[in-house]
């Protein structure tokens, strides 16, 4: 399998590349418009044909890069079905499988970061936008984002996958890669609640600071990236 990890300095967004080997198709999830060059030559170098692209949610910190793709060869989009971009061509439901040669990936509705968000589990991989980070989890003070929901989401769903569970979010700011599911439930200072008010106690008192742009880049994420 071919599997890689690509990070955009700017946004500290991590996209992912997937195929089954070498000369056969690919897929992308959470592309970053500014890096989509870059996607193509890595596409080319390793003889790839890019059929799908997934996003996890409708991002704030940065434009996704789909539409260009998209454009340029001709691939599927793909979202969760409670996406409010309506030119997505595939909208999976909660469960559902998306195919990629011999490889699986299921989509899990997992809101509360935001009311669309997914996670996606193929094998061992879970790559889980930003409902759980690495020592982290999404913040839930915009876009329908609920302290509660996202609780459920990582409590309820993806902590009862098997510790051993590779954990890929989609960002990260201090330069760490993967986690496991294990390791999460030990150390993730957000996962040391006794109960769903606490956790939503902390959420809701987080006072972050709102994303740069994150009402032009979530207008242009509704369009998949494509300008308004």
């Amino acid at each position: 399998m071919i599997f890689k990890q690509l990070f955009d300095q700017k946004s500290s967004t991590y996209t992912y590349l997937i195929a089954s080997s070498k000369g056969r198709e690919a897929l992308i999830i959470d592309p970053v418009l500014e890096n989509v060059n870059e996607y193509i030559n890595l596409l080319k170098e390793l003889d790839l044909k890019l059929v799908k692209i997934i996003d996890t949610h409708i991002h704030a910190d940065h434009v996704t890069g789909a539409s260009k793709l998209k454009d340029i060869t001709k691939c599927s989009t793909i979202m969760g079905a409670n996406t409010p971009a309506e030119s997505v061509e595939i909208k999976v439901k909660d469960n559902e499988y998306i195919d990629l040669d011999n490889l699986k990936i299921k989509a899990m509705y997992t809101p509360g970061h935001t009311s669309d968000s997914y996670s996606f589990l193929m094998n061992n991989y879970l790559f889980s936008g930003d409902t759980l980070l690495i020592n982290g989890t999404g913040r839930t003070d915009f876009q329908n984002g609920n302290a509660k929901d996202a609780y459920n989401s990582i409590f309820n769903k993806l902590l009862k996958l098997p510790e051993e569970t590779l954990l890929y979010p989609a960002h990260d700011y201090k330069g760490e890669k993967v986690s496991t599911i294990g390791k999460e439930k030990r150390q993730n200072p957000r996962l040391q609640v006794s109960s769903v008010d606490q956790y939503v106690d902390i959420m809701n008192n987080l006072d972050l600071k709102k994303p740069n742009e994150l009402e032009t880049n979530v207008s242009r994420n509704i369009k998949l990236g494509a300008l308004i």
